[in-house]
């Protein structure tokens, strides 16, 4: 008769140190008036300040502007050397600019330059009428693009972020946006690293205009590699940041700050704060075998398990008590059961977290012994008393 087993082991064991199982203390007093932090493998949140709360997200609205670009160029309905003609809409457009001219032919990939490291304002007008026929057209793709990635906070009126009453988004908004660049387009996420970008003409010299990438993380906090600044007068001053140290990639979105000088110094402090607290582990890999269950009338007397994907965690570094797993099966397993099928579960407590519970899987066939050896195969295993608890 089938019976259940159990086996509780330190998660330690499985990754060669004591997991930190509590949240970090919480940084210091947050001047922002939104923010979160999210780590990016596993989605944890490890800082958050009103992250729902309608905000203007400035220039940070880009973000999505791209990510439509991106869309099309994967689609083909764009090509990065396609060249799009710039309105007197565009050239008129106020605030950062790319430095473009009415009647200028420019080429896709030099407007996505233009957004992403000088937030050219006159480069989204001439992305958005290019792709969606009009400013409103492309808006209307935006909210279309919003919904689709489940940021359930924001509506987009038009492609540059400059303050409209309908114009808004949220902290943790932004942050599903940035990691779904960051995920579905690793081919164009490089452009948000790029230090400086050169377009335009000098009327002095003739030369391009050459123009710094504004976000005050790159080159200053190791492993930032990403993503966009805002300011509106409604908004503050924001940025969303990006950064991988190891395994861990963290995502930060601040908005609402008081002075470019206040941005820099809480995005690089929060970024530091992230990297220094937490850690990413996976605590259960996919396809390694965690314990051994014996076999009913195999070829084999056991069979290995293990899970069928892996269990990941965001934790901390600093509290270090004891994560455990316990392992609850049906033994024996029956010959004839398949690679992947489900013969019990795992069980992951963490101090201070929600038990999390997955599958528990057989690691390979278990194939069935000829006629001549299950009488064997079965007294081999009632001899044996495989019901132990361990």
């Amino acid at each position: 008769m089938p019976r259940l087993r159990c086996l509780t082991l330190l998660l330690s064991v499985l990754v060669g140190a004591p997991l930190a199982a509590h949240a970090a203390p919480p940084p210091y007093d947050i001047q922002a008036k939104q923010a979160i932090m999210i780590d990016y493998t596993t989605g944890a949140v490890l800082m958050e300040k009103a992250p729902d709360e309608r905000m203007a997200p400035s220039s940070m609205t880009k973000m999505m502007t791209d990510y439509v670009i991106f869309d099309a160029l994967k689609k083909k309905a764009m090509k990065l050397d396609e060249e799009l003609t710039v309105s007197e809409r565009a050239w008129k457009m106020g605030g950062s600019t790319m430095f473009l001219k009415v009647g200028d032919r420019v080429k896709v990939e030099d407007l996505l330059k233009g957004t992403i490291i000088v937030s050219g304002n006159d480069a989204c007008v001439a992305l958005a009428e290019g792709l969606g026929g009009s400013v409103e057209g492309f808006g209307n793709m935006m909210n279309q693009m919003a919904a689709q990635l489940g940021m359930k906070n924001s509506h987009f009126v038009n492609p540059h972020g400059l303050a409209e009453p309908e114009h808004y988004s949220s902290a943790r908004d932004l942050a599903i946006l940035a990691g779904h660049i960051i995920r579905d387009f690793p081919e164009y996420y490089p452009y948000y690293a790029q230090r400086e970008f050169a377009y335009g003409e000098n009327l002095k010299t003739g030369a391009p205009i050459s123009q710094q990438n504004r976000n005050p993380t790159l080159g200053v906090v190791d492993g930032v590699d990403g993503l966009k600044t805002g300011y509106t007068e409604e908004g503050g001053y924001g940025v969303t940041v990006s950064g991988k140290r190891g395994q861990t990639r963290l995502i930060l979105v601040i908005n609402g700050l008081p002075s470019t000088k206040a941005r820099a110094e809480e995005s690089r402090g929060l970024m530091e704060w992230g990297f220094r607290n937490f850690d990413t582990y996976t605590l259960l890999k996919a396809g390694t075998v965690i314990e051994e269950a014996p076999v009913w009338l195999g070829v084999k007397a056991k069979v290995g398990l293990t899970v069928a994907k892996d269990v990941t965690l965001t934790l901390s570094r600093e509290a270090k008590m004891g994560a455990k797993a316990r392992i609850k099966y049906t033994a024996p397993v029956k010959a004839g059961t398949r690679k992947g099928a489900q013969v019990g579960t795992v069980t992951v407590t963490l101090p201070g977290m929600d038990a999390i519970q997955v599958p528990l899987v057989v690691a390979e066939d278990v194939e069935k012994v000829g006629a001549t050896g299950k009488i064997g195969s079965a007294i081999d295993y009632l001899l044996s008393g495989s019901s132990g608890e361990k």
